[in-house]
């Protein structure tokens, strides 16, 4: 445990939270994953394909960190867990944010090609995704790396001019 609190940068204990937090999140996805594909093999085919799916998650995700460390301005390397939190509940939020906001406005499947439909779900998903995406990493402690984030994304919208 020592050795994997070095490893993090870990000073507190607390701070073990977001690797279980990540860790629990990563197997979840690789068991829905799993289980979306596989249902109709069984219930024993879909375990074993999600441990598989996990560790190759795992390791993707190790290598991703490893990549992401050098670009991404953090004070510990735990943080970087915190942010990929951050971005996947603000990912899923923004999706169940823009269901009701098309039922609201009147738009459904049925009265919209669905082409159409499609395209303004992702564009409402999106300008949500902006918002929660703030708002999740101040919730997470994460504010201004998060902020930094979005005015990158807005300048290359060409939304907020450059600043140099």
């Amino acid at each position: 445990m020592k050795k994997f609190k070095e490893n993090w940068e870990i000073q507190h204990n607390w701070q073990l939270l977001f690797p279980l937090l990540g860790l629990l999140g990563l197997g979840y996805s690789a068991y829905k994953l799993s289980n979306a594909l596989f249902q109709k093999f069984g219930l024993s085919i879909v375990i074993i394909l999600s441990v598989l799916l996990f560790f190759g998650l795992l390791t993707v995700t190790l290598k991703l960190f490893k990549w992401l460390e050098k670009r991404w301005i953090l004070q510990y390397r735990w943080e970087m867990i915190r942010v990929f939190i951050v971005f996947a509940i603000t990912g899923s939020t923004s999706m169940y944010v823009g269901r009701p906001i098309m039922k609201w406005i009147g738009i459904t499947k049925d009265n919209l090609h669905p082409l159409l439909y499609w395209i303004l779900f992702i564009i409402i998903s999106l300008i949500f995704y902006q918002i929660l995406l703030v708002t999740f990493g101040w919730l997470f402690g994460q504010h201004k790396f998060f902020w930094e984030f979005e005015k990158k994304i807005l300048r290359r919208f060409s939304l907020i001019k450059d600043e140099n």
